[in-house]
C-alpha cells in the first residue's frame, strides 16, 4: 500500500502515527515504520528545497544550472509551499538523428501545434516519471521555449532537482505527433526555423506537441532509442532504493532497513531491522581538532570516518558500476552524491525527440525485405551495418506478418500475434499512435521496397520510344505551347560604321499536355495470411509494367496516327516499288531527308541520325548499319555490293509499328529521324520531370482487409516538327 502525504505542520511522530492508524499498522512492526520515517524525511527535504532551473542552448545539446537560493522555513510569501521553477530549450530548431527515419529531421516550429500552455513534463518520456508542467510555452529566435514548476511528487522530479543543484548538465526533448513531413533531396536546400538547410533531410511541416523531457543524453543512434523505451520496474527499483538511502539521512539517527520486495510473488519479506548511522563528513583541510581532543584519537576518528564512507560508497555501487568506485574514492563522494552517480548511469539515455523502439529500425526492416526477395546490387542500397542486422534478426528471410508485427509493435501495439489482423495494420501504418515519432513507417518501408520492383516492371517492356523522342518537363497538366522561331535569321553584311541589320521572325507553334495515368491493386487478406512478402514485390512489378505499357500504348497511338504528318506536299514522304528498305531504297530516303528546306526555301542544315524500323526489316536495318558489303540477291547475279550506309544510322526497332491494333501500322514502312536533340518528330512531357511511375502504400479502406497499392504516372505526347524526319511507305500505295 502506497504512503500518504504529509500534512502541512505535522511532526514526523504525528504522521508515522496516523500512518500507522491508516493503514492498519502496529507500532511492534518496524519495517513499516521505517517506510512512514522515510517518507516523511523525503517530504520535507523536497519542501524545503528550492531551485531555479535555466536551461541554455548549446550546440548538441542543454546545459541546465541550477541555483539554490536560502530557504525561509520552506515557506513562500503566501504560506505555501515554495515549488523548485523551471525555464527551458525544449528544441533549438537544427537537424536531429533519430531511429527510424534515414535521414536527419526537422521540426518545423511554424508548423508544430500547441494545445495549450500546460503540458506534461516528464522524465525520459517515461509517463509513470512525471516531474511537473508548463505554464508558458513560445517560439522565439526559431527556437521553443518553455517555463513552469517541477509539481510532480515523484522520484523523478527529486532527482531533476537535486542532480541540478549538483551542477548536472539536464537536456530537454519534446515528444510530438507527426502529421505531415517532407524529403529534401539531396543538392537542394530548405529555409526551417529563420536557417538555410541542405538536404537530403526530413522537415516535419505539421505536428502536434504532447510533452516535454528532461534527459540525461540527447542520443542519435536506433540503439539508445531501444534502450529508452524499456524503462520499467528496474527503475522504480532504483526509486525505492534512493527513498532507503536518503532516509538514512533524516532527523531519526537509527533507523530500520527499507524492506525487500519481491516481485513475482504474492508476498512481502521483511528484512531484519538494522542500524543505519550516518556518515560523518569529511575532515576539513584547515579544521584542527576540537579542544581536549586526542589529536591520535582525532586521526582514528578520521580514518575510521574514511573508512565507513569508503566501504558505503562500494556497497552502493557494487560490481555493476565498479568503475565508479575509484572515481568516488577519489573525490570524496558522500553516499547521497554516489547513489545519484550510480542512478544516473542505470537511465536509460533518451533521444533528442521521443522514439518508440522495438529495437528494429526502419532501414533494417527495409534491407531485410531486399535479403528476402534476392534483389540485385543490394548491398550498394543500404549501409553493412543494417544488412548485418537483418541477417542476423531474420535470418532465412521475413515473412508479410512479421514485418507487420515488427512496424505495429514499434508504433505501440502490445499484442504478440497477428490474430487481431485489423490492429496490427492500424498500428503498423501508424493511426494508432498519439505521440512521439514513429520509430518504423511502414507505408514508407513498403514503398521503398516496392519501387525497386516497380521499376522492374517498368524496364521490363519495350522502351524504344524513349530513344526517338525529345522529353521535357512540365509543372501542371495545362496545355503548354513551346514556339520555334523561322524566317530571315541568316547573318548580314555588317555596314560601315558597325551597324548591324534587323532580321524578322516568324514562328512555329507546338503543344503539348500531360495527364495522369494509373491503377489501384491490393494485397489482400490472403497474401497476408499465407505469409506471402511475395506479394509486395508482385503487385508492384505489375504497376511498374502497367505504367510501361500504358506509355507506349499512348505514345505509338501518336506516333502512327502521321497520315497528315508525313505527306508529299510537306516533302517528307515517299511510297512505291523502289521505297522497300535496302541500299537503293535508304539512298532515296537520305536524299528525301537532306532536301527538305525552311519555310525560306534554305536547307534545314539537320542530318537524319536513326533509322526506325518493325520487326520484319530488323534484319535488314542492322545489316545495312553494321555490314561493309551486302550480296546482292537478283537471280543470276548474287555478288557483294558495297554498303555505302555501314555505321550512318542508329537503329531502332519497335513491335508497335506493325501491330494491327494500331492505326497507320505497316510492317512494310520505316522512317529516317533526325536527333531529338536537334529537331524532334515527336515530344513526351513528364509533370515535374518525373519519367518513373510513383507507388505509394496504404492500410486499405474498412471494407477491405489488406493492404493497398496504388502507382500513378503523369505524361502526354504530341507530335512536334514535320522536318525531322520522313517516311518511306517500303510498297505501292494501296497494295
Amino acid at each position: 500500500m502506497p504512503m500518504p502525504t504529509p500534512s502541512k505542520g505535522e511532526t514526523m511522530d504525528e504522521f508515522v502515527s496516523r500512518c500507522i492508524g491508516d493503514m492498519g499498522m502496529t507500532r511492534d512492526y518496524p519495517d513499516q515504520k521505517q517506510r512512514a520515517a522515510v517518507c516523511y524525511a523525503q517530504w520535507r527535504k523536497a519542501a524545503q528545497a528550492d531551485a531555479s532551473l535555466t536551461f541554455v542552448s548549446e550546440p548538441g545539446g542543454l546545459v541546465i544550472e541550477a541555483a539554490c537560493p536560502e530557504p525561509v522555513e520552506g515557506q513562500a510569501g503566501d504560506g505555501k509551499p515554495r515549488l523548485p521553477r523551471f525555464s527551458m530549450v525544449a528544441y533549438t530548431g537544427g537537424p536531429m538523428r533519430l531511429a527510424g527515419w534515414r535521414y536527419p529531421v526537422i521540426v518545423d516550429l511554424a508548423g508544430l501545434a500547441i494545445p495549450s500552455q500546460s503540458r506534461p513534463i516528464r522524465f525520459g518520456h517515461d509517463m509513470s516519471s512525471g516531474v511537473g508542467h508548463t505554464d508558458g510555452i513560445r517560439v522565439d529566435a526559431g527556437r521553443l521555449l518553455a517555463t513552469g514548476v517541477v509539481s510532480r511528487d515523484t522520484s523523478a522530479a527529486r532527482e531533476v532537482v537535486a542532480s541540478a543543484r549538483n551542477g548536472f548538465p539536464w537536456q530537454a526533448s519534446i515528444g510530438a505527433a507527426v502529421e505531415q513531413f517532407e524529403f529534401v533531396r539531396e543538392n537542394q536546400a530548405v529555409t526551417v526555423n529563420g536557417r538555410e538547410f541542405s538536404g537530403p533531410v526530413n522537415v516535419v511541416r505539421k505536428a502536434t506537441l504532447g510533452e516535454i523531457s528532461f534527459v540525461d543524453l540527447g542520443a542519435d543512434s536506433a540503439t539508445s532509442a531501444s534502450v529508452a523505451a524499456s524503462r520499467g520496474k528496474e527503475m522504480e527499483a532504483m526509486d525505492e532504493t534512493k527513498n532507503g538511502v536518503d532516509g538514512a539521512k533524516t532527523e531519526t539517527e537509527t533507523v530500520a532497513a527499507e524492506p525487500k520486495l519481491e516481485t513475482g510473488k504474492e508476498k512481502v519479506e521483511a528484512a531484519a531491522p538494522a542500524t543505519v548511522t550516518p556518515p560523518a563528513p569529511a575532515p576539513s583541510v584547515s579544521g584542527g581538532a576540537p579542544e581536549g581532543t586526542d589529536p591520535v584519537a582525532e586521526r582514528r576518528i578520521k580514518a575510521a570516518a574514511e573508512e565507513e564512507r569508503i566501504a558505503t560508497v562500494r556497497k552502493i555501487c557494487g560490481t555493476e558500476h565498479a568503475d565508479l568506485v575509484a572515481k568516488a574514492i577519489r573525490d570524496g563522494w558522500d553516499p547521497t552524491r554516489c547513489e545519484l552517480e550510480v542512478l544516473r548511469a542505470s537511465r536509460p539515455k533518451a533521444p533528442a525527440v521521443h522514439v518508440p523502439d522495438n529495437g528494429v529500425s526502419g532501414t533494417v526492416l527495409e534491407a531485410a525485405c531486399m535479403l528476402t526477395a534476392h534483389l540485385a546490387g543490394v548491398e550498394k542500397l543500404y549501409p553493412e551495418q543494417a544488412l548485418d542486422s537483418a541477417d542476423k534478426r531474420f535470418n532465412g528471410g521475413i515473412g508479410l506478418q512479421e514485418l507487420l508485427l515488427e512496424a505495429a509493435w514499434a508504433n505501440g501495439y502490445t499484442g504478440r500475434n497477428f490474430r487481431d489482423a485489423r490492429s496490427v495494420l492500424r498500428y503498423a501504418f501508424g493511426r494508432d499512435v498519439q505521440a512521439g515519432f514513429s520509430t518504423v513507417d511502414i507505408g514508407g518501408i513498403l514503398s521503398n521496397v516496392s519501387n525497386k520492383f516497380l521499376l522492374e516492371g517498368f524496364f521490363s517492356v519495350e522502351r524504344t520510344w524513349r530513344n526517338i523522342c525529345a522529353v521535357r518537363t512540365v509543372s501542371d497538366f495545362k496545355t503548354v505551347t513551346s514556339y520555334r522561331l523561322i524566317g530571315a535569321d541568316q547573318y548580314q553584311p555588317v555596314a560601315p560604321g558597325g551597324e548591324l541589320k534587323h532580321g524578322t521572325l516568324g514562328e512555329e507553334k507546338y503543344t503539348n499536355k500531360a495527364d495522369t495515368f494509373g491503377l489501384l491493386l491490393s494485397i489482400d487478406r490472403r497474401d497476408i495470411i499465407n505469409d506471402d512478402l511475395g506479394a509486395v514485390t508482385t503487385v508492384p512489378r505489375k504497376l511498374g509494367r502497367g505504367s510501361g505499357l500504358e506509355i507506349n500504348d499512348k505514345f505509338w497511338a501518336t506516333f502512327l496516327a502521321n497520315a497528315a504528318f508525313f505527306t508529299a506536299a510537306r516533302k517528307n514522304y515517299l511510297d512505291g516499288a523502289d521505297t522497300v528498305l535496302g541500299i537503293d531504297g535508304l539512298t532515296k530516303g537520305e536524299v528525301l531527308f537532306m532536301d527538305q528546306v525552311d519555310s525560306d526555301g534554305k536547307p534545314t542544315g539537320i542530318m537524319p541520325a536513326i533509322l526506325l524500323v518493325p520487326t520484319a526489316l530488323s534484319a535488314m536495318g542492322t545489316q545495312l548499319w553494321k555490314s561493309v558489303e551486302i550480296r546482292n540477291t537478283t537471280p543470276d547475279k548474287e555478288y557483294p555490293v558495297a554498303n555505302p550506309h555501314q555505321g550512318k544510322f542508329r537503329v531502332e526497332v519497335s513491335r508497335y509499328l506493325s501491330n494491327a491494333r494500331y492505326t497507320g501500322n505497316s510492317g512494310k514502312a520505316w522512317y529516317l529521324l533526325a536527333d531529338p536533340t536537334d529537331l524532334p518528330v515527336i515530344e513526351v512531357a513528364f509533370l515535374n520531370g518525373q519519367e518513373a511511375p510513383t507507388i505509394e502504400t496504404a492500410e486499405a479502406d474498412f471494407n477491405v482487409l489488406g493492404i493497398q497499392m496504388r502507382g500513378y504516372h503523369d505524361f502526354g505526347m504530341a507530335l512536334q516538327d514535320y522536318r525531322g524526319g520522313i517516311k518511306m511507305l517500303g510498297e505501292a500505295a494501296g497494295t
